[in-house]
């Protein structure tokens, strides 16, 4: 029903189960479709064959994507990265990587695993200036934690003091 939500972006998460084949043949239908974002279409370690496929769509790296040590295999791959707290080991390492791969002209796309609000203040700072921001951990638990983040709609507000406790 894209009528009622004509501004949306539409992104396909693939999560590792395409081929170059199926790439191959997918991409010019999204591209109609008006898909903006394609994460992780082929498997992690297998992925060498995006580096001379044409990317009308930009790629995201999510499974291949850690920290700063696996920048290096995912530019000329990749167009995109998913930067993910709990893959990096924190706020830190989160900030580094995201720092180098802007150098390397990659876009930035801050992402999480179903986490409490506590887990997704740090990646709210990450997230500053990213081009694509998924932080709805929280919104997936049964019960966050007292004090947690504040969604209004699709805008999270600054973490509030009392969630550190």
């Amino acid at each position: 029903m894209r009528a009622r939500a004509p501004s949306a972006r539409l992104i396909v998460d693939a999560n590792e189960g395409w081929d170059e084949a199926l790439y191959t043949s997918l991409v010019p239908e999204l591209v109609k479709l008006g898909v903006t974002m394609i994460k992780q279409p082929m498997p992690a370690g297998k992925d060498e064959a995006l580096t001379s496929l044409p990317r009308p769509i930009p790629i995201c790296a999510d499974e291949s994507c850690h920290d700063s040590h696996s920048l290096a295999g995912l530019v000329g791959r990749y167009d995109m990265i998913n930067i993910k707290l709990d893959k990096t080991g924190g706020l830190t390492e989160a900030l580094r990587l995201r720092d180098e791969a802007v150098k390397h002209g990659l876009k930035i796309m801050v992402g999480c695993m179903v986490s409490t609000s506590l887990a997704m203040a740090p990646a709210f700072i990450v997230a500053q200036g990213a081009d694509v921001v998924d932080l709805d951990g929280p919104l997936l638990l049964q019960r966050d934690r007292d004090n947690g983040l504040d969604y209004q709609g699709s805008i999270i507000n600054p973490p509030s003091a009392a969630l550190w406790g």
